[in-house]
């Protein structure tokens, strides 16, 4: 399975969604509308604690990605607006930024249980 996360900054959720994907045997990318310069330390460090380096990922703008190329497509739960491109659910996550780096265990932690229950 193909799976596109999608997200505003693409520097944080959408990322671990990525590295959780892929970790887990899928095919992923993700992708934001507004993205940042590059991935979240935090986000970083807490897929590092489980030993999934997403260190090397960059963000994405949604306009470089062929959304017609995945099977699903799930929005981080951002308040994303993308008109051309159907999204199979928004997964309402919280959003880590800025908060303490328990925040982003716990958002992680959603993360790799959405990801499992569409396997």
């Amino acid at each position: 399975m193909r799976v596109l996360f999608v997200c505003v900054g693409n520097t944080c959720r959408s990322q671990m969604a990525e590295g959780w994907a892929r970790h887990l045997g899928l095919e992923a990318a993700s992708a934001g509308t507004h993205p940042g310069s590059r991935v979240a330390e935090n986000a970083v460090v807490v897929m590092g604690e489980l030993g999934i380096d997403i260190s090397q990922q960059i963000p994405n703008h949604i306009d470089e990605i062929d959304h017609t190329q995945f099977d699903k497509i799930f929005s981080m739960g951002c308040g994303v607006s993308c008109p051309n491109i159907p999204l199979d659910g928004d997964w309402e996550l919280e959003d880590p930024v800025g908060q303490s780096i328990e925040v982003y265990r716990r958002t992680r932690d959603a993360i790799e249980a959405n990801i499992r229950s569409i396997m």
